[in-house]
């Protein structure tokens, strides 16, 4: 995925699904490093706010690879029940326990240091 770049002329969602559609297969983001490499540190909050919204989207956001800080599935009551964001994260050979995942540090992608 190096090498690849954000089109800045999109608005603020749209950014934010195209950074998520990022994240291989496997792995795991966090609201805030997704808003950090978009320049808007204090703003984890709006991108999961906008992948609240991806639903809507004609293309498949995969929003269930978006966790927070710690690694805890904090979006899951938005993916239908309370399982399915883990069920899917569990289908790409994520461990979760306890709405955590495990080895997070192992499975976190990092925008800023793997879109350059």
């Amino acid at each position: 995925m190096a090498g690849k770049k954000i089109s800045r002329n999109n608005d603020f969602f749209d950014m934010v699904y195209e950074v998520t559609r990022l994240i291989p297969y496997g792995r795991v983001s966090t609201y805030g490093a997704i808003a950090r490499y978009l320049g808007t540190g204090r703003s984890a909050r709006m991108v999961g706010w906008a992948l609240n919204a991806c639903h809507n989207n004609p293309v498949f956001i995969p929003a269930h690879r978006v966790v927070n800080r710690n690694g805890i599935l904090t979006g899951k009551h938005h993916f239908g029940n309370s399982t399915t964001m883990r069920q899917l994260l569990e289908n790409e050979g994520i461990v979760v326990e306890d709405d955590q995942i495990v080895n997070f540090r192992e499975k976190f992608w990092d925008p800023l240091s793997e879109l350059q």
